[in-house]
């Protein structure tokens, strides 16, 4: 399963260099996989006024969703960082509420791996269907 993620990593890899982090000098990348086969990348962007940043994962499938796109296979996320980089909350419950139960790929600086279901990440997750069973 790695290596069918391999193509998707580089390019979270290589859009991860155009983060605009100057605050927090972490820089992270993100590609979303389509159902067919399209990858859209993403990378963070701060903000000096902080809750306005976004995350890499967000701008990923935000611009898919700009774009049409709604069925995805996975994301992979990386940054610069030793050890992997999970999305935060808010880009958990982004995904799950746009892309579902996908991979998450993640990749540390060592190029190292790891591969986790959405579900496995955000257990429990708010989610449309639990919304339209309150009405």
């Amino acid at each position: 399963m790695k290596k069918k993620y391999r193509y998707l990593t580089e390019a979270a890899q290589s859009v991860m260099q155009n983060a605009y982090s100057p605050f927090s000098k972490f820089r992270v990348g993100a590609a979303i996989l389509t159902n067919d086969g399209k990858i859209i990348t993403g990378c963070n962007i701060e903000n000096s006024s902080f809750s306005l940043t976004i995350c890499a994962e967000r701008v990923a499938i935000f611009k898919a969703i700009s774009e049409g796109v709604t069925k995805f296979k996975a994301i992979a996320v990386v940054s610069d960082a030793k050890d992997f980089t999970p999305p935060c909350g808010a880009c958990r419950q982004v995904l799950v509420d746009l892309a579902g139960n996908i991979d998450i790929v993640l990749i540390n600086s060592h190029n190292q791996m790891k591969i986790k279901k959405l579900n496995d990440l955000i257990p429990l997750a708010f989610t449309k269907k639990k919304l339209m069973k309150g009405k």
